[in-house]
């Protein structure tokens, strides 16, 4: 069973004993490991355990990354149909969003949202074209050139 209280701002919290902390198969044992989760030992004193996943948060971790393959694919599709520029694909595969590219590269956000067009894109000059290469860490070639 699990410890449930409230806190001060009446957020519900759970706390688990240390046998129970959950371990079920996720992507986590695989790629990253195991998850650290603060847990009651048989004293009632706050102790670490290792999970190696828990089924709920495996299944939102896929679908969030499902959703992040889909925009990065769209992206993709969209730049080989000139539609975008290459920055906005390598945004996506980076996994930003406009407002944290532009804190990167030093610029507005209508300014990189501008670089998405395809047209701007092309015109714009190496100095700023590598800053974006810079900020996604590949070469000005990869910046420019997105295989099909």
């Amino acid at each position: 069973m699990y410890l449930e209280f409230f806190d001060s701002r009446n957020l519900r919290i759970y706390i688990l004993k240390k046998e129970e902390v959950p371990q079920d198969k996720s992507f986590l044992k695989e790629e990253h490991g195991k998850e650290l989760y603060y847990a009651l030992d048989e004293n009632g004193n706050y102790t670490t355990a290792l999970s190696s996943g828990w089924e709920a948060k495996t299944i939102a971790l896929g679908n969030a990354l499902q959703d992040i393959e889909e925009r990065i694919a769209d992206a993709k599709q969209r730049v080989l149909d000139h539609k975008t520029s290459p920055i906005e694909y390598h945004m996506e595969r980076c996994r930003m969003d406009p407002q944290v590219l532009s804190s990167y590269v030093g610029m507005w956000q209508w300014r990189v949202k501008r670089h998405f067009k395809p047209a701007v894109f092309k015109r714009l000059n190496e100095k700023t074209l590598q800053k974006y290469a810079d900020v996604f860490d590949i070469d000005l070639v990869a910046l420019k050139n997105i295989a099909p």
